[in-house]
């Protein structure tokens, strides 16, 4: 994805998420100077600084040019930009009274998600948004999601995930049911006949519940999946937009928000979006630790699956609306009017 906006949400991520304040006076480090072109902290500077490629028509470059390709021209205006907003957030008028456990440079913590492992608590993943924007945004790693593929799940246990991910007989969670609560198996008009049908949160309501179609295929739409819960807490649905952003690699990816997942675990993606993103997308084996970035656009969907082109291009203008939404008068370090100490993803 060639997008200026895409290495504007990187460096948000590392102020948002990434480096809080007290970690960066621990490790002695600033993180504009890890940036290509930065320089050593100023004063507090005006918030308005400009972002992304909206900025490169500012530094007195002719208008037919900024659309010319240039791109070591135009990365080194863009550098700056993040610079001086690196330096605005870290080095501005901060109130150290609001560096609390999670950094002064948290921007709005909207709640600290409990991973949980075997019932046992795991760690925290804050998860926030910037001052001026309605979109949330949390790091983790990325589990695998096959759910939604017509080859996704078999009795014999041969499909694309372990059976076992599905569910268990009379609590199947990834398997379109019957009124009984069976399991439906696809016919010989169907896709992949014997395996299961695979079922999604996000479905095509006007089509049947043993129809393979109904469902978002993992395998072809990038789709990352949320806890029930937490979505609803945080105002998203399943069929709102995402972009996904691997922090390693640099690769990044629109999505669609297609599924639901456990109420104690975040960070999950479909096999295409993994594959987009450069992450192994075996189902059963694949995934990413850590470094992938998430953020999500509550209330952008319409609550129903949507193609591949339309997921790039509402995700594209959903991202220009967000960097172009960074509040000029944001910095100030804000919390949440919920105690955002105490709040924990729930189902």
């Amino acid at each position: 994805m060639q997008h200026y906006a895409i290495r504007f949400l990187a460096v948000s991520a590392a102020l948002f998420l990434g480096i809080s304040c007290p970690a960066i006076a621990r490790q002695g480090a600033d993180p504009a100077s890890s940036l290509p072109g930065a320089d050593s902290p100023k004063a507090a500077q005006d918030c308005g600084v400009k972002t992304g490629a909206s900025s490169l028509a500012d530094e007195s470059v002719p208008p037919e040019a900024v659309n010319t390709v240039d791109l070591d021209r135009d990365l080194k205006l863009l550098q700056r930009r993040e610079s001086d907003l690196v330096q605005c957030i870290t080095g501005g008028d901060l109130d150290e009274s609001d560096e609390g456990p999670h950094g002064a440079c948290l921007g709005e913590l909207l709640m600290n998600f409990e991973m949980r492992h075997d019932g046992e608590p795991e760690r925290d993943i804050p998860i926030g948004r910037l001052p001026g924007t309605s979109a949330f945004f949390y790091e983790s790693g990325m589990t695998i999601d096959a759910d939604g593929a017509p080859n996704a799940y078999h009795p014999e246990n041969v499909g694309l995930d372990d059976l076992a991910n599905a569910g268990t007989p009379g609590r199947w969670e990834g398997l379109a049911k019957d009124a009984d609560g069976e399991p439906y198996i696809q016919g010989p008009d169907d896709p992949f006949p014997g395996f299961y049908v695979s079922e999604t949160a996000l479905a095509d309501r006007s089509k049947a519940a043993n129809d393979p179609t109904r469902y978002v295929d993992a395998s072809r739409i990038p789709f990352i999946v949320l806890p029930g819960g937490t979505a609803r807490q945080l105002g998203a649905r399943p069929g709102d937009f995402a972009v996904v952003f691997n922090q390693r690699n640099g690769k990044s990816a629109y999505a669609i928000f297609g599924d639901v997942g456990p109420f104690d675990r975040i960070g999950e993606g479909s096999m295409a979006l993994a594959e987009n993103l450069g992450i192994r997308s075996d189902a059963r084996n694949g995934g990413a630790r850590r470094g992938i970035l998430y953020l999500v656009f509550p209330g952008s969907g319409n609550g129903r699956p949507r193609p591949l082109e339309e997921i790039h291009s509402e995700g594209e203008r959903l991202l220009l609306d967000w960097e172009n939404s960074v509040s000029p008068g944001g910095c100030a370090v804000q919390r949440s009017t919920t105690d955002a100490e105490g709040s924990r993803g729930a189902n």
